[in-house]
């Protein structure tokens, strides 16, 4: 009679596969904390954060304002204008202007009026859908290079809102 060789490999039990996944899951989670440890700065304490945002940036709740002309930006009245056609269309545009040096608010309220003249002469037709808002942007963007003679840099829309 022959004797069959029963040399197969064993398949390793579920308890060490468990095990294996668990070590290797903590691992991951270790070396996760660690460079989140090391890339993170640490928090600020709060006295501190108050301290180094000055007063002319603060909201009424003590929140910091991203528009200030601090750093260059001046945020724009909200503009609510009719479109051309239909006129019964309306548009609601909230712009911020980031000027490269010291902003010139004279030169902000300037291209306020620009901008609401603009929107005056624009069709629903033309706005609609992604296409059409970014020739809006690219129109938009293409007047105030004009009138601020490259002293704006950046055109930043808040909100665009057509009802």
């Amino acid at each position: 009679m022959e004797e069959i060789d029963s040399k197969q490999p064993k398949s390793p039990s579920l308890v060490m596969t468990i095990a294996a996944v668990a070590v290797l899951t903590l691992v991951a989670g270790g070396g996760g904390w660690l460079v989140g440890v090391l890339l993170a700065p640490p928090p600020a304490d709060k006295a501190e954060a108050a301290a180094e945002v000055p007063e002319s940036a603060t909201g009424e709740e003590g929140l910091p304002k991203i528009a200030t002309e601090a750093n260059g930006i001046v945020q724009l009245e909200p503009i609510t204008t009719n479109l051309a056609y239909p006129a019964e269309n309306w548009v609601r545009l909230e712009v911020a202007l980031q000027f490269k040096g010291v902003p010139d608010v004279a030169l902000a309220e300037e291209i306020h009026r620009d901008i609401v003249a603009y929107l005056k002469t624009v069709s629903l037709q033309q706005i609609q859908g992604p296409r059409g808002f970014q020739y809006l942007r690219d129109d938009i963007q293409e007047r105030v290079d004009l009138r601020s003679d490259g002293r704006v840099t950046n055109v930043m829309f808040r909100t665009f809102v057509i009802q």
